[in-house]
């Protein structure tokens, strides 16, 4: 890093610094330069570590809310770079593992779109019990406790925090509604 970089730097973060005291005492033009400044820092950033414009407008966005619901925990008395970068970096975190979390539900929500279709095709029995056929003849309790643990895969703590019910309703309703479910298919054999 040069000299002149450096005064950059030093230049910049007592400028920063200013217009946030200033802000904090309520001065809305000096908060809206601050924040038009951090915008282009944090583009610029963002930009030359991953490139991707759709993250680096969501997370420029998010940057900027959280300096606004952050901008009274920033101590006068110390460095602004500092305490602006760690929200910048915190923030691209959570952007880039909700970005993951989508991907996540895409990837899983076509494994059991593809699940579903390979049941349809190979067990008509089971491609009854799916498209719904037969589970319309449940009521809704019991329904709803076979969709979520026996179709969806969730555990039955899941599955009961979804319902709202204790674990042991719902394994009576799974239970109960299995043999339902068997009452119904032998009687179709008839």
């Amino acid at each position: 890093m040069t000299e002149d970089s450096t005064k950059d730097i030093d230049s910049e973060e007592d400028r920063w610094a200013r217009l946030m005291r200033s802000a904090q005492a309520g001065d809305e033009a000096d908060y809206r330069e601050l924040l038009t400044e951090l915008a282009h820092v944090v583009r610029r950033y963002l930009s030359s570590r991953f490139g991707r414009a759709e993250f680096v407008d969501d997370c420029v966005q998010d940057c900027l809310v959280a300096i606004h619901e952050a901008r009274h925990s920033y101590d006068a008395g110390r460095k602004f770079r500092p305490w602006f970068f760690a929200i910048v970096r915190y923030k691209a975190i959570d952007v880039l593992r909700g970005q993951r979390r989508r991907r996540d539900l895409v990837t899983r929500q076509a494994h059991e779109q593809l699940s579903t279709e390979q049941i349809l095709e190979t067990n008509p029995l089971e491609a009854q019990i799916v498209s719904g056929y037969l589970l319309r003849a449940l009521s809704p309790d019991y329904r709803d406790a076979i969709i979520l643990t026996k179709l969806k895969g969730y555990s039955v703590t899941e599955a009961a925090a979804q319902l709202k019910i204790s674990e042991g309703a719902l394994k009576v309703r799974v239970h109960r509604g299995i043999g339902r479910l068997k009452r119904l298919v032998e009687a179709e054999k008839l």
